[in-house]
């Protein structure tokens, strides 16, 4: 099998938790706070993933400074798409309650809600294509740590997607797409820098994970916050030890 459709696979399996969250929210009433405590777990796998597998490899090979401005770069860019999206309607798109706008209350929020899924999703893709580049392989902590983060968010998200009173089409069309092009966007990333130096694919990791703690902070914790409060730190804290546990076994 290709490299590059090697890459597309992990990252379509990353965005196939989406749709598998997304479905058991449509289909099964889950209470809100198992929602938030699992929103709460996730959000530590990724933080643990983000410190120990991402940002510290980047470090190693491109540098000190270089990854903390990359790193910078790709909060800023995420933080300015969010609030052109929030803007339209997709500020609370990854909460589970009465949050989300219905079409009827702010036009064009479902487009907005669409895009901000893909938004949130990019990032974790492009380092699952980069993480075979050289003859790598991809990290086991790092495929745990999406597909664990993965399957609350399309929970939560479908949820309040369902109190707005969205379709099953828009729903299911939306993170079935979404999936779909999470495993592109692996593969365009293992395709665009098959040649570039190893301090240019550090870079784009930085890039990346700064995206995606960016993302973590402002959409999944504020979700998890509001069911668990008291015990959100403590639920967050087993995730990032359950995917720094790996991380180290695997390694």
């Amino acid at each position: 099998m290709p490299e590059w459709l090697h890459a597309g696979g992990w990252g379509l399996l990353g965005g196939a938790a989406l749709v598998v969250g997304g479905a058991i929210a449509w289909f099964v009433p889950v209470p809100a706070k198992v929602v938030a405590g699992v929103m709460a777990f996730g959000s530590g796998v990724l933080i643990s993933a983000l410190a120990f597998d991402l940002t510290q490899e980047a470090a190693d090979t491109g540098g000190l400074v270089p990854t903390v401005g990359a790193f910078l770069a790709g909060a800023g860019l995420y933080l300015a798409a969010n609030v052109l999206l929030a803007r339209r309607g997709a500020r609370h798109r990854k909460r589970s309650g009465g949050q989300q706008p219905s079409e009827a209350e702010q036009g064009g929020s479902g487009a907005a809600i669409a895009v901000g899924a893909l938004l949130d999703g990019i990032p974790e893709s492009v380092v699952l294509g980069v993480g075979l580049l050289g003859g790598g392989s991809v990290s086991v902590a790092v495929v745990a740590a999406v597909v664990i983060s993965n399957v609350p968010e399309g929970l939560s998200s479908v949820a309040g997607m369902k109190r707005a009173g969205r379709s099953a089409r828009y729903v299911f069309g939306v993170w079935s797409g979404i999936a779909v092009l999470s495993g592109a966007a692996a593969a365009l990333g293992y395709l665009a820098l098959g040649s570039a130096s190893p301090e240019v694919v550090a870079a784009i990791t930085a890039l990346a994970a700064g995206a995606i703690l960016t993302m973590v902070a402002d959409t999944m914790i504020p979700e998890a916050f509001e069911r668990t409060q008291l015990y959100t730190g403590l639920v967050t804290t087993l995730g990032f030890l359950t995917a720094f546990t790996v991380s180290r076994l695997g390694g």
